[in-house]
């Protein structure tokens, strides 16, 4: 498997797993007031993000869901957290035991308005953990704008130097 991108799995992991315990940090009021951005609260905005890491695992295993899981969540913010954190250590996990021709392969799939697609699995991994850091920015700036000031960084770079020691 390309070093590559297990690095870029594993840092996607290690950046839910830090945002989780910040927000773990406070108290759940914070997660739902709405806010202008892409989803508007965090908790929504977290939501997204596990919904979206569900569902490319799921296409990468040959199946399509035709609706999104969080419309099925009715746990609270530490389910929520562990279900992100779980399923980023699931795709980590399943991307390690294919080998290097899984990447290229042309995954087939049906978004959630039954059209169908196909792209190879590298670009949907790529993909994926960009999608991550772009929501995991939003958090930070929704925290910001709830009055949170003691924040956690999620860049890759800080992830490398922590790989380094």
């Amino acid at each position: 498997m390309p070093h590559t991108l297990v690095n870029h799995l594993s840092y996607n992991l290690w950046a839910n797993e830090r945002m989780g315990h910040l927000l773990m940090g406070h108290d759940e009021s914070i997660l739902d007031p709405e806010k202008k951005s892409s989803f508007p609260s965090i908790s929504k905005t977290v939501l997204h993000l596990w919904d979206a890491e569900l569902i490319w695992l799921t296409r990468l295993r040959g199946e399509s869901l035709s609706d999104w899981p969080s419309k099925k969540f009715t746990g609270g913010k530490s389910e929520m957290l562990k279900g992100l954190v779980n399923t980023s250590t699931e795709l980590l996990h399943f991307i390690k035991g294919k080998g290097d021709a899984f990447l290229l392969e042309k995954i087939i799939y049906k978004n959630m308005k039954g059209d169908v697609n196909e792209n190879p699995a590298e670009e949907i991994l790529f993909h994926l953990v960009n999608h991550g850091t772009y929501h995991r920015g939003q958090i930070i700036t929704l925290l910001r704008e709830s009055g949170v000031t003691q924040l956690v960084t999620t860049d890759l770079i800080v992830w490398f130097r922590e790989q380094g020691k």
